[in-house]
């Protein structure tokens, strides 16, 4: 099995920027990817940015240009620097581990973009 742990989340103003880390632990040498993915009030769980094993990056649209993916692999951590946030950026974030078992889920911590 692999745990994720995520941390950084908090209440920003619109236009500032938060910094998302998650730690994972167990069985993480078949990890073929990790990535960040959010969830509004309502709403479906959407990818927002990932890194690939390869180190490829993949990011969602409304991510590029703001949002900055990142991975220590020698301290199994994965980063999400957020910029220039805005109230719809509000949601649940999640960290997610792929590997050939399937997907592992982190916890989820709490983004609030308001004024």
């Amino acid at each position: 099995q692999v745990q994720l742990v995520e941390s950084g989340g908090g209440l920003v103003q619109p236009g500032g920027s938060l910094g998302l880390s998650c730690i994972a632990s167990g069985d993480i040498t078949r990890i073929l990817a990790m990535g960040w993915y959010r969830q509004a009030p309502g709403e479906q769980r959407i990818l927002v940015a990932r890194v690939f094993r390869n180190g490829v990056l993949d990011y969602a649209e409304f991510a590029k240009g703001r949002f900055t993916v990142s991975r220590d692999t020698g301290e199994n951590t994965l980063f999400l620097q957020m910029t220039s946030l805005k109230p719809e950026d509000t949601a649940v974030y999640y960290c997610r581990a792929d590997d050939v078992r399937g997907n592992w889920w982190g916890q989820g911590t709490q983004v609030t973009v308001s004024s």
